[in-house]
């Protein structure tokens, strides 16, 4: 007998794609709707930061799926729309050409959107964000004409990584951010510390531990004042100040939100038949017992297939740990765990020469991990995190100790 449940995903992104690829994968053949309000199919964002911004990658990079696979697979995109209503009690989603998508089971892939300036000049030309594949042309664009220079307003990961592209491609680049290392919030300020030096050997201007108090020009960006009064001449302003979880729709539906969509363990949303993937979700983590949102590929990628288990009532829970990448100059880096707050950094391997791991302890058990130029450990990493076992910092410290050996012990409770 045909299948005539409707499956509805809002949001056409890699979590949004790779739902409905589960989807199929796991045997649904009824109705399956993408509502995504860019006229791309689905991509992913890293490249957008990188490869793609700096021109060497295409984009038949960083597209999710062929473009004859959603036809192949009678996935239905709608494009160029946006849902603008959630009516929950009535299983119907509106779309902004005053349609009504009706449906069965719902998945909510909206993610997130970055956060704008509030100060004077805010406004003018010249002043970029960079969220989407449109983003990242407009700005590649800016990039590849040269000028007085580019300012980067924060130093977090878009930030890092977008000073990073925008000086491979020849631009004077200066970051200005309150933080007194890059990416201080997550990594802290003794591994900050090594991008930070990294940045700066390769010519990047640092304004740390700085503010902007506007930004300056006639029509179009001329310069920036920092909140010592100092100025920066440029005209190519980029943002990186950080994201919000797009739960707008969510709020509309009625559903819990708080710092994003709150699910569960299997995905599923306050609301029986609404769940919720990607950077939008605030997981209660059956690992670590409590709630965490990850703005990260990894769960874009890794979340929508319990999402699509749950949706077709097959039990599945996401367990995976916390896990993102980056790359910036001659730097590649993997990270696992989640690392909130931390007695201290225990470093193995050459630091000053930037090949190293360095592990984030918690009352002597490891919370967090990162491999900066080293490879193929990242596994190990999380099993050691996934133990739970206390650890000698000397032998965790120590090259000639195998990691594996470390990850032992009876593992402590979560909570």
């Amino acid at each position: 007998m045909a299948d005539d449940r409707t499956f509805v995903i809002v949001g056409a992104s890699l979590a949004g794609a790779k739902a409905a690829e589960a989807l199929r994968d796991e045997g649904f053949e009824g109705r399956i709707a993408v509502v995504g309000s860019e006229q791309h199919r689905p991509y992913e964002r890293p490249p957008l930061t990188k490869g793609y911004l700096r021109g060497e990658d295409g984009a038949d990079k960083v597209f999710v799926h062929d473009e004859g696979y959603y036809g192949d697979h009678a996935i239905e995109l709608l494009l160029g729309r946006t849902a603008t209503g959630l009516d929950t009690a009535a299983r119907k989603v509106a779309l902004d050409d005053g349609s009504q998508l009706g449906y069965d089971r719902l998945l909510l892939a909206t993610g997130a959107e970055p956060r704008s300036l509030d100060l004077p000049g805010a406004s003018l030309d010249g002043i970029h964000y960079l969220r989407t594949l449109d983003d990242s042309d407009a700005l590649r664009a800016r990039l590849e004409q040269g000028g007085r220079g580019v300012v980067v307003i924060g130093a977090g990961w878009i930030g890092a990584e977008i000073a990073a592209s925008a000086r491979q491609l020849g631009n004077d680049v200066t970051m200005i951010a309150p933080e007194k290392v890059p990416l201080e919030r997550v990594l802290g300020a003794e591994v900050g510390a090594v991008f930070r030096d990294l940045h700066r050997d390769n010519g990047v201007q640092l304004l740390l531990g700085t503010g902007v108090e506007a930004i300056e020009g006639s029509g179009a960006v001329g310069r920036v004042r920092t909140s010592d009064g100092s100025t920066v001449d440029c005209d190519v302003v980029v943002v990186g100040i950080g994201v919000r979880p797009r739960t707008e729709l969510a709020e509309q539906g009625g559903l819990q939100v708080s710092n994003g969509v709150l699910v569960d363990g299997h995905l599923a949303t306050s609301d029986v038949g609404v769940f919720a993937a990607g950077d939008v979700a605030n997981e209660l983590h059956p690992f670590y017992g409590e709630r965490i949102r990850v703005e990260h590929w990894a769960n874009a990628l890794n979340q929508p297939p319990v999402a699509a288990k749950s949706m077709l009532g097959k039990e599945a829970v996401f367990d995976t740990l916390p896990f993102f990448f980056s790359d910036q100059f001659d730097v590649g880096m993997e990270y696992a765990g989640f690392a909130r707050e931390w007695d201290r950094v225990v470093f193995r391997g050459d630091v000053k020469g930037r090949e190293f791991l360095a592990f984030w302890l918690k009352d002597a058990r490891v919370v967090a991990g990162m491999n900066l130029n080293v490879w193929d450990v990242n596994e190990t990493i999380q099993a050691l995190i996934r133990s739970r076992a206390q650890v000698d910092e000397t032998r965790l410290a120590d090259p000639g100790v195998a990691l594996e050996s470390l990850a032992t012990g009876a593992p402590a409770k979560a909570g």
